[in-house]
């Protein structure tokens, strides 16, 4: 797929994508917003991708939504069918059974700090600087500088951030828990080469799992959470071969729905009318 306002990029089981519109600091166009759309849902298909770098041209990684594009989304309700459609974006980023990086040089304030909050891992260099300035543009954010931030580094902390509009250095997202790693301003991506190396010599599948249970059981209580934690043990115990559970079907119960054997037509007959009176 050729793309106008992103690079895209694959290699040794990596997806790169570039935001490239340089000379506008990597702002969210609405078409740049589509292109980055495709990219993560090209991702998302692939069986055999393992990772993805989310990277911005020019010095910069992102400034957010190209406010200048606003008047152009039209009335209410459209505006909130375009948040919603970033939302999605953002909701789909963090869902990749892939594990995401966000490599940050220069500004990622707003939409661009929002990527970054959606994805796993957060380097940046020395001279990024984050925040979330909408309240002075009149706005508020719509896809994660409220919900996932707090989420991140809690309720008081993203009550600063947003109220005040003030742009931080890196160090300080790293001291909040927002961002991992700040690196000097020459070895980015260097580092985000030293991560994947790391990455790629983990049992993916374990990975996998870890990155979904870390997702959801944050937003549930503790003993559903822990339930997912049982669930994902079970997993990896079966795949790693110790799958074997006497009194488990172990695929008998789909054979004899398929064949119609004597196994179907006995529990069907019991359980039909079984307390339908």
């Amino acid at each position: 797929m050729k793309f106008k306002d992103l690079l895209y990029t694959e290699k040794d089981q990596a997806a790169w994508i570039t935001l490239n519109r340089p000379k506008a600091y990597n702002a969210l166009s609405m078409h740049l917003s589509d292109e980055l759309v495709a990219a993560i849902e090209m991702v998302r298909k692939s069986t055999t991708l393992k990772f993805l770098v989310i990277k911005g041209a020019g010095g910069n990684f992102c400034v957010g939504d190209d406010i200048t594009e606003m008047p152009q989304w039209g009335n209410a309700n459209e505006v909130m069918r375009r948040v919603r459609y970033y939302q999605n974006m953002a909701n789909q980023l963090e869902e990749l059974d892939k594990i995401t990086i966000s490599g940050v040089d220069g500004y990622a304030v707003g939409g661009g700090l929002e990527i970054t909050m959606a994805c796993d891992f957060v380097i940046a260099t020395e001279r990024a600087r984050w925040g979330m300035p909408e309240v002075d543009v009149g706005i508020t954010p719509g896809w994660g500088g409220t919900t996932r931030l707090a989420r991140l580094i809690g309720r008081r902390m993203t009550k600063e951030v947003n109220m005040l509009g003030a742009i931080h250095h890196a160090r300080r997202a790293v001291e909040l828990g927002l961002w991992n790693r700040v690196v000097p301003n020459d070895q980015l991506d260097a580092e985000v080469n030293r991560l994947l190396e790391l990455l790629r010599t983990k049992h993916q599948q374990g990975l996998r799992q870890l990155k979904f249970i870390i997702n959801r059981g944050v937003e549930c209580d503790l003993y559903t959470a822990q339930g997912f934690e049982a669930l994902s043990g079970a997993l990896i115990g079966a795949i790693s071969g110790w799958r074997e559970i006497e009194d488990a079907d172990k695929g008998t119960g789909v054979d004899a729905f398929i064949r119609k054997s004597e196994l179907w037509d006995k529990r069907r007959s019991l359980a039909t009318n079984f307390w339908v009176d």
